[in-house]
């Protein structure tokens, strides 16, 4: 088992920038690959970015691609999501999950998931 718990959201102006972190307990922390997803009011919740196990591999939605960075420090339990150039359809609640399996962009491969943390950005 896995508990995820999301931190750093807030409300912003475009072009702004914010980091998003996501603390786990439980065991083997470190043997999960971790990701982060959002979900906009309406629609449906979308891939963001993952990382392996080692932090050797990410992988990232074509929409944050090059302003985004997804990082994990195995030392801490913990997994950040540094966001450049927020804009305003950025706007959603962002989620930190945990997969078994390797880097993937599937939501129905993520085994836990965390509460999620409001980001709000403005024009």
């Amino acid at each position: 088992q896995v508990q995820l718990v999301e931190s750093g959201g807030g409300v912003l102006q475009a072009g702004d920038s914010l980091r998003l972190s996501c603390a786990a307990s439980g065991r083997s922390f470190s043997s999960y690959t971790m990701g982060w997803f959002r979900q906009a009011p309406g629609k449906e919740r979308e891939f963001v970015a993952a990382i392996t196990w080692s932090g050797g591999t990410t992988f990232y939605a074509d929409s944050v691609k090059g302003r985004f960075t997804i990082s994990r420090t195995n030392a801490k339990n913990t997994v950040y999501l540094q966001m450049n150039s927020l804009k305003p359809e950025d706007t959603a609640v962002y989620y930190c999950a945990a997969s078994y399996r390797t880097v993937t962009s599937d939501k129905e491969k993520y085994n836990y998931w965390g509460q999620g943390t409001q980001v709000t950005v403005s024009s």
